[in-house]
C-alpha cells in the first residue's frame, strides 16, 4: 500500500477506533456500576429489582431496573449497541490496513516462526474467529461463575502462548487484544442484543418474557467488563517495547491482564460499598515488580568501543530502508550515524527489546545489536 494512503487511513481509523471504544468502555463501566449499586426501595413495585440515584452536571437522576421488563414498552427505547460494533469494525479494519497490508514486516519474525505471509494472516484472522468459538462454548456449558472465569482465563493464557510462538512479539501483543476485543463485541451481537429484542418481542406478543436469555445477556456484559483492561493494554502496548522486547513477553502480557482484572474488581466491589484496599494495595507491588523483573540487562556491553564507521555501516544496512525520505515512520529519519546519535536512547530501546527492525525484516543480527548498543551507551 502506498506509505501515505496507508498513513491517512491509519489516522482516520485510529481515531474513529478510539473514540467509539470510549464510548463502548463509559456505557459498560457506567451500567455495571448502575447494576451494582441498586438498592431497593421499600414500596416499589414487585416488578423492580431496585433503583440508582446520582448526581451528575449539576442535576440528580433517577434509574430503576425491572426484574425481566416493564408491564408496557416505553417509547423511544435507547439501544447500546452501535459503540461496540463501531469499535470493533474500525479496528479490524486498522489490523487489515497496518498488517495484513504489510504483514511480512508487521506479522512475521523468521527468528519467531517461519511463516509465510498468508499463513500469518490465516493465523491471525482464524485465531479471532476460534477464540470466540471457544469461549462461546465454555460460557453454553459451564454453569459455574467461578468455573467458567477460570476456564476463561485459562483460554487467555493459552491465545497469549499461541500467539507468542507464531507472530512477530508486537503483532502478537495486538492479537491477544484483537482476540478479547473480538470476543467481547461478539458477545453483544450474538447474546446481549438478541436478548434485548426477545424481551421486547414477548411484550409486543403479548406473552411472560423468559428471563433466561436476560440473565445470560447479563453474564456476558459482567465478562465484557473484566476484559475491557487487558484489551487496552493489549492495545497500547505496541508503543512499549519494554513489555513485548523480551524472550518470554507473553508472560508479560499475562501479568499486566491479571493486574487490571484485579483492579476492575476492586471497582467492581466498591460500588457493592465493599472497600478491598488489599487488591489495590497487591496490584501496586505485583507491578513493581513486574517493572523490575522486565528491566533491560546490559546486553551492549562490550570490551572496545565500536567505531562511527561500524556504525555507519549498520544503519545504512539495517535501518535506512525504512528511515529514510518523508514517508519515514513517525518522522524518525535513520540514514547517517549523526541521525543516530541524535536519538538514541530511543533507538539504544528499540534495539535492545528487538521492536526494531520490525519483524527483523532487515536481517539485524546478534552481533550488529551489540555493536549499537555497546556505542550508543558510551
Amino acid at each position: 500500500m502506498d506509505p501515505y494512503l496507508s498513513d491517512v487511513l491509519d489516522l482516520l481509523l485510529r481515531f474513529l477506533h478510539v473514540v467509539a471504544g470510549i464510548a463502548w468502555i463509559g456505557a459498560s463501566f457506567y451500567f455495571i456500576r448502575l447494576d451494582l449499586g441498586l438498592r431497593r426501595p421499600r414500596n416499589a413495585p414487585e416488578e423492580v429489582a431496585g433503583e440508582y440515584w446520582g448526581v451528575h452536571g449539576g442535576g440528580f437522576y433517577h434509574s430503576q431496573k425491572y426484574l425481566v421488563a416493564p408491564g408496557e414498552l416505553p417509547e423511544p427505547l435507547h439501544w447500546f449497541k452501535w459503540e461496540a460494533y463501531t469499535t470493533w469494525l474500525s479496528g479490524f479494519a486498522l489490523l487489515v490496513v497496518l498488517y495484513y497490508f504489510d504483514a511480512d514486516t508487521r506479522l512475521v519474525d523468521p527468528q519467531v516462526a517461519d511463516l509465510e505471509t498468508w499463513q500469518a494472516v490465516a493465523v491471525s484472522a482464524g485465531s479471532l474467529a476460534v477464540g470466540w468459538l471457544v469461549y462461546d462454548l465454555l460460557c453454553r456449558t459451564v454453569r459455574d461463575d467461578r468455573v467458567l472465569g477460570a476456564a476463561v482465563a485459562a483460554l487467555a493464557v493459552l491465545a497469549a502462548w499461541g500467539m507468542w510462538q507464531l507472530l512477530a512479539p508486537r503483532a502478537a501483543f495486538l492479537q491477544v487484544g484483537a482476540i478479547l476485543g473480538t470476543v467481547m463485541a461478539a458477545n453483544v451481537f450474538f447474546t446481549i442484543i438478541p436478548a434485548h429484542r426477545e424481551l421486547i418481542r414477548a411484550r409486543e406478543q403479548g406473552r411472560e418474557p423468559d428471563p433466561a436469555p436476560g440473565i445470560s445477556a447479563k453474564r456476558r456484559s459482567v465478562h465484557n467488563n473484566y476484559l475491557t483492561l487487558p484489551v487496552v493494554f493489549a492495545m497500547l502496548a505496541g508503543h512499549f517495547p519494554v513489555t513485548y522486547g523480551r524472550e518470554h513477553g507473553w508472560l508479560v502480557l499475562v501479568a499486566i491482564a491479571a493486574i487490571t482484572v484485579a483492579v476492575r474488581h476492586f471497582f467492581n466491589l466498591w460500588h457493592r460499598e465493599r472497600r478491598a484496599w488489599w487488591i489495590l494495595g497487591a496490584a501496586a507491588v505485583a507491578t513493581a515488580a513486574l517493572a523490575v523483573a522486565i528491566e533491560p540487562g546490559d546486553e551492549g556491553s562490550a570490551t572496545r568501543v565500536p567505531t562511527a564507521v561500524e556504525v555507519g555501516a549498520i544503519v545504512q544496512l539495517r535501518c535506512a530502508r525504512c528511515h529514510s525520505g518523508i514517508a519515514a515512520p513517525a518522522g524518525l529519519r535513520l540514514t547517517t550515524v549523526s541521525d543516530v546519535r541524535a536519538r538514541a536512547d530511543l533507538v539504544a530501546t528499540m534495539v535492545r527489546t528487538r521492536a526494531m527492525p520490525p519483524g527483523n525484516v532487515t536481517g539485524m543480527t546478534d552481533y550488529e545489536r551489540r555493536i549499537l548498543l555497546a556505542w550508543l551507551d558510551r
